[in-house]
């Protein structure tokens, strides 16, 4: 298991027009994708994911940090066997191109998010 690279960190927004805006007009981040869900930004090849909070829980000031993983069946695996809960299992969230965009999460020791990101060509 190779945790060393980190993909993406995901923000939090109330109003994402406003957050979106934000980050581009305000910081001149160069937003990638821009739907009416969420917005894409590229920083220097770490992505920051803008977006509303899709449940309750998730929705506080706070940034999920997501590590770039090349399998991510086997990571999840790994974690698993050293007694970490998976809270939400691999699944593919989107895609990029010509290639599926999968994530999975857990939580650390304090309860904070923790997500892997993984990027296999669509079949």
């Amino acid at each position: 298991m190779n945790l060393s690279k980190i993909a993406q960190i995901s923000v939090r927004a109330k109003d994402l027009q406003r957050a979106t805006a934000f980050y581009r007009d305000t910081l001149e981040l160069k937003i990638i994708v821009s739907t009416p869900v969420i917005s894409i930004a590229e920083c220097g090849g770490v992505f920051l994911l803008i977006s509303k909070a899709e449940t309750p829980e998730l929705d506080h000031p706070s940034s999920v940090i997501y590590f770039d993983v090349d399998d991510i069946q086997k990571t999840t695996a790994d974690l698993s066997s050293r007694n970490v809960k998976i809270d939400d299992k691999p699944h593919i969230v989107g895609q990029l191109g010509n290639q599926d965009v999968w994530v999975a999460i857990f939580r650390d020791s304090e309860d904070n998010l923790v997500g892997l990101i993984s990027r296999t060509p669509r079949k």
